[in-house]
């Protein structure tokens, strides 16, 4: 008979989160809260069944985003979550951002938080472009069931040519649309792509890189 292991989860308590100053939507003060956050005397793993269901606790997960510029404007990866793509809360629901939990798997390295992400990018997609990277700022969103116990931190991809594709058969309707376009059907993503569009949209995280 075989065991089903139970999967850890990275987490933080949500009062250290508080402490820190607490925000709903978006906040651009990485330094104020990253280091912390990351720091292995506040983190720890612990089953991800439980974590979706105990707000005294935030899992913590990156969310990359990538664009791309051309004459046209400004173009960002969006998709489709299909019945088999992570969070079943959020399935059938249009996002720009690429990401997931960091597992206790990835801690065997000095910075699980890293490797958790580039696993992630690894699983979801195919990346055929040199790109420029960079955090942005974190997401909190307490509104919803799914981002009470969620803390995104966001990492903003520019890429030289609009060269990703999917990996994962559960990504549906994939690739690079322009900026105002997805602004005109926000109501089709899920929150925290809707803050990050804003953002983009307002032109708050500058232009991309040369």
């Amino acid at each position: 008979m075989s065991i089903v292991q139970t999967e850890h989860v990275l987490v933080v308590p949500t009062r250290l989160f508080r402490e820190l100053g607490y925000f709903q939507g978006f906040c651009g003060d990485v330094q104020r809260y990253r280091d912390t956050l990351l720091d292995p005397l506040h983190t720890s793993y612990r089953p991800r069944d439980e974590m979706e269901h105990d707000p005294e606790f935030k899992q913590l997960i990156p969310y990359v985003i990538f664009r791309y510029e051309d004459s046209s404007g400004i173009h960002v990866f969006q998709y489709t979550r299909g019945k088999g793509q992570g969070e079943s809360r959020l399935h059938q629901k249009r996002s720009v951002g690429i990401g997931g939990h960091i597992s206790s798997l990835d801690s065997g390295d000095h910075q699980p938080y890293d490797v958790g992400m580039r696993r992630e990018l690894d699983e979801e997609i195919i990346i055929d472009t040199p790109y420029t990277a960079r955090c942005v700022g974190l997401i909190n969103d307490d509104q919803s069931p799914v981002g009470q116990v969620h803390l995104g931190i966001v990492h903003l991809c520019d890429v030289e040519s609009p060269q990703l594709s999917a990996r994962e058969s559960a990504m549906l309707d994939v690739g690079f649309r322009p900026v105002v376009e997805l602004m005109r059907d926000l109501d089709q993503f899920e929150t925290w792509s809707q803050i990050c569009l804003r953002e983009l949209g307002n032109g708050e995280w500058g232009a991309s890189a040369p």
